[in-house]
């Protein structure tokens, strides 16, 4: 059975974490005292000192990876995802080790060390677990190490289920039919025929050759469902329960219990966790300051050329709505003619637009009049990485036309987006560019951010749309 199989693929895994943090802690002692790639004092705590520290390591590495869900089943666990809980794990590691140091005041145990056992142990446990996923993924196009799955409900949830897993046979699903009260015996969707009637359950779940049960029905039939999950439960077959939701509630909500009431929050949105939030909160403060200063040199070539070409003020400011529908004033090098404020602030920029300046076109095209923005993420009033900000008239407009456009305003505001290096900048798709802001939104990772943060470097900067 496919229990048996992913208990010993744990422990496989729980063995090969054991010897991977064990050979990649002798390699970063290896390389920083044996080798030449790195010179310093000698240390004063020799090879078996080092070693005995591992006696507290190993055991803090393996509940890291256990606490990051990297020995649940890895059937649907992307590679991104399963690389980011392996960095994230790993940088909690490095924390704790240094913490400890710090107080134990082990002043002898090199710190250099630690780094370098650090990113060795980040490149041992990826290549290891790719090379899992690609042998695992292998086996199971080939039809072993399958899982077997029963739906109950035909339904488009259903339908939805089985398009996936034929799309995805690397996951080793293999759904062996529908139960249904409402469609005859015999139908097929893709190849799944509907076996009968749910109360055919009484008979098949007894064989016990089935590994899980989803629960696919449709919203009008959520009456059945506490008889269904009785059953499932009895026969001790794992079940799961797909809800019929797609239309009122997005992909990734998430459940609390509540004194023992379980409730479903309809959005995900990690950076409501204040630990994601102070660490993204960190790492801008950082980037804006390296923006800032890499930056003043173009800051000051821009500032002399729009006093010199263009009278007004330098630098333009403009009501837009932030975090939890906040209003601030986001700056911006200005680009355009002075104008009155009610002329301007119900009106996009168009092509061949007569208010912007000759300078104004080149550094809206190129992006450089978003740069004074680095002091609005300074402030606290935007996020390097994050949905664009709108202005208060364009948001009361949206709010009302565009389903969930307010969401974004449950993070802050960024100097580039998601939807910005997939090009829906200026004068694009207004629907497009929410799709993009929510999925950002509810799938935020710190590597998501660098990622973006790379794009934006590579093509986020030129605009075609930016008029």
């Amino acid at each position: 059975m496919i229990k048996d199989n992913q208990k010993f693929l744990n422990r496989l895994h729980f063995v090969l974490d054991v010897i991977m943090i064990i050979l990649s802690y002798m390699l970063a002692w290896n390389l920083k005292f044996q080798s030449d790639f790195f010179v310093g004092v000698e240390s004063k705590l020799d090879f078996a000192d080092y070693m005995r520290a591992l006696i507290w390591i190993v055991p803090l590495y393996l509940l890291l990876y256990a606490a990051f869900s990297l020995y649940s089943p890895k059937r649907v666990m992307g590679r991104r995802v399963e690389l980011e809980k392996i960095i994230e794990a790993n940088t909690l590691g490095l924390v704790l080790i240094l913490t400890v140091l710090f107080i134990t005041k082990q002043q002898h145990f090199s710190r250099e060390m630690a780094f370098i056992f650090y990113v060795i142990n980040i490149m041992v446990g990826v290549i290891v677990r790719l090379g899992i996923h690609m042998i695992l993924r292998s086996m199971r196009r080939r039809g072993f190490n399958q899982k077997h799955i029963l739906l109950i409900g035909y339904s488009q949830t259903a339908k939805g289920y089985i398009d996936r897993i034929r799309a995805n046979p690397q996951w080793g699903y293999r759904v062996m039919g529908i139960l249904d009260d409402n469609v005859v015996s015999g139908k097929e969707y893709r190849g799944v025929k509907v076996l009968g009637r749910i109360a055919n359950l009484e008979i098949i779940l007894p064989e016990n050759k089935l590994d899980e049960i989803a629960i696919t029905l449709g919203l009008s039939e959520y009456s059945k469902l506490e008889h269904i999950v009785a059953e499932c439960e009895k026969s001790g077959v794992h079940t799961k329960f797909i809800p019929d939701y797609m239309k009122i509630i997005p992909t990734r909500p998430y459940t609390e219990d509540l004194l023992g009431l379980p409730v479903i929050n309809i959005r995900y949105v990690p950076l409501s966790n204040p630990f994601n939030s102070f660490i993204k909160r960190c790492i801008d403060i950082f980037g804006a300051i390296v923006g800032i200063v890499l930056f003043s040199p173009v800051m000051l070539i821009v500032a002399i050329c729009i006093k010199v070409t263009s009278p007004g003020p330098l630098i333009f400011k403009q009501d837009r709505v932030g975090l939890h529908n906040k209003p601030f004033q986001m700056y911006k090098f200005r680009s355009m003619v002075v104008q009155k404020e009610s002329e301007e602030k119900k009106q996009w920029t168009t092509k061949g637009d007569a208010r912007v300046t000759p300078v104004g076109r080149f550094i809206r095209k190129t992006s450089i009049d978003e740069l004074p923005q680095f002091f609005n993420i300074l402030k606290g009033d935007m996020s390097l990485i994050g949905p664009r900000p709108e202005r208060p008239f364009f948001v009361e407009k949206f709010k009302e036309e565009i389903p969930r456009y307010m969401v974004k305003h449950q993070v802050r505001p960024g100097l580039t987006g998601w939807a910005q290096v997939n090009g829906y900048r200026g004068d694009t798709s207004i629907m497009k560019r929410i799709e993009y802001d929510l999925y950002y939104i509810e799938n935020w990772t710190l590597g998501f951010d660098i990622k973006i943060l790379f794009l934006t470097f590579f093509k986020g900067f030129v605009n075609k749309n930016a008029y």
